[in-house]
């Protein structure tokens, strides 16, 4: 073996070892600035579209005057990993007239009085004032099938929701 053989597959082995490290450094400056300065994607927006979370609390009924956001976790973080994203899906919703007291009414479901904690900022201005705020281990349960983590505040004289889930999923009888 005259050597040259071997500098060749070390090269090549260095070569793969910049492109993988290359795959998982973070996204360049000039894309994070794109970001910085407010013109970022769909991520950065408030929603407004009830159909995703229709299709995923079936047991909210319809929904109207949403907002939500979509949140990836360690998005922020210089530290993430490529793989899975967990997606935080947190929110507020007008529920259909006489919904909220329907929900709340059901003996087993034992809803008490509660408070969401870590609402992101841009949906603080959004949850209504004074709210009368309960929630329930057991419907929080109901609604996501053991399928996914949530917690889910009603406010039953004002027909309002607001929900805080990781990564829910769509109802089987719902469809895709």
């Amino acid at each position: 073996m005259d050597g040259t053989a071997g500098i060749g597959r070390r090269g090549l082995l260095a070569f793969g070892a910049v492109v993988a490290v290359a795959a998982c450094a973070p996204a360049s400056r000039q894309a994070g600035s794109e970001k910085d300065s407010g013109q970022g994607g769909a991520k950065d927006k408030v929603r407004t579209d009830p159909a995703p979370l229709v299709r995923r609390f079936t047991l909210l009924g319809p929904l109207s005057d949403v907002h939500w956001l979509g949140i990836s976790s360690g998005e922020d973080s210089r530290m993430s990993v490529p793989g899975p994203i967990d997606v935080r899906v947190v929110g507020v919703a007008r529920l259909e007239a006489g919904t909220g007291a329907a929900i709340v009414a059901v003996p087993q479901r034992d809803f008490r009085p509660g408070q969401p904690a870590r609402v992101p900022k841009k949906l603080a201005a959004l949850l209504p004032k004074g709210a009368a705020w309960v929630r329930s281990e057991a419907f929080n349960q109901e609604v996501t099938g053991g399928r996914y983590t949530g917690e889910f505040y009603v406010d039953a004289g004002a027909d309002r929701v607001y929900f805080d889930t990781v990564d829910p999923s769509v109802a089987a009888s719902t469809g895709p």
